[in-house]
């Protein structure tokens, strides 16, 4: 099985922590050339410093808030100046806060759709050209189960998170004549910050301890426990490979078997 990612260029957005680390890690150690992607310089700095180099790998780290879709285009733009082509992109951001759909301002949906679906359109549309000229594409959106299932108290995101996945799966059925393969991956419960703050918030609203949250939140994954990110980076680093050359259009969940539909 063919995992080599050498002379490969990959943009993982999202990666000073977490998933996007995690991936960007994976994606190092498989050989490729890594540009750090998102809003903490400093974090950025420190995850370059822990990626894999074998002697010809160079890793960049650019920095915007993706908050901020201009800005996000912006330092892309100039990046491109410097890395022209990605076979590699990671699609990936922090979600919307929690809260019911129906008590959601229209700003939060417009923030939401911002951040998640617009930026990640523009970014894709930013290496596109690239990949089919190089005739090797991956472009991996990393999203939530609840494309599949949506998730209590996560209003907007299950919202804007479906959103993202028809597009993924719109741009699979467009671009797989080129070799270039778009596919969504859905974290289920996966240590990471984003994870605490839920946890955090679902025991305040239900009076519990954050320990007897985590234990109710273990008890309806099969698996009983929670992922880890490097976990969830493995089955990205192999959509990113060549060995996943006609693997597209498809959403996976990554989540311990917590998905119950099929």
């Amino acid at each position: 099985m063919d995992l080599n990612l050498s002379n490969k260029n990959a943009l993982v957005c999202g990666s000073s922590q977490g998933i996007g680390k995690a991936i960007a890690i994976q994606l190092a150690s498989m050989g490729a050339n890594v540009t750090l992607f998102a809003r903490n310089l400093e974090k950025l700095n420190e995850v370059k410093a822990q990626l894999a180099n074998n002697g010809s790998q160079e890793h960049f780290a650019i920095c915007a808030d993706f908050s901020d879709t201009p800005a996000v285009s912006r330092a892309l733009k100039e990046q491109l100046t410097v890395v022209p082509q990605y076979h590699i992109l990671i699609n990936n951001t922090g979600g919307p806060a929690p809260g019911p759909a129906n008590t959601a301002k229209s700003e939060e949906f417009i923030t939401a759709f911002n951040q998640h679906l617009i930026n990640n359109h523009q970014i894709t549309q930013s290496v596109i050209e690239g990949m089919k000229e190089a005739g090797y594409g991956r472009i991996v959106n990393v999203i939530s189960t609840s494309v599949k299932q949506p998730l209590q108290g996560l209003g907007v995101s299950n919202t804007v998170r479906g959103a993202v996945a028809s597009w993924g799966k719109t741009l699979s059925n467009e671009l797989g004549q080129f070799g270039i393969t778009v596919n969504n991956v859905l974290p289920g419960a996966t240590n990471t910050v984003r994870l605490e703050s839920i946890i955090k918030n679902k025991a305040a609203k239900q009076g519990l301890t954050i320990e007897e949250m985590e234990a109710e939140e273990k008890s309806i994954i099969p698996m009983r426990r929670f992922g880890e990110a490097e976990e969830f980076a493995n089955v990205v680093g192999f959509l990113a490979s060549p060995a996943a050359s006609y693997v597209t259009g498809v959403s996976i969940p990554v989540d311990g078997g917590r998905t119950s539909c099929l």
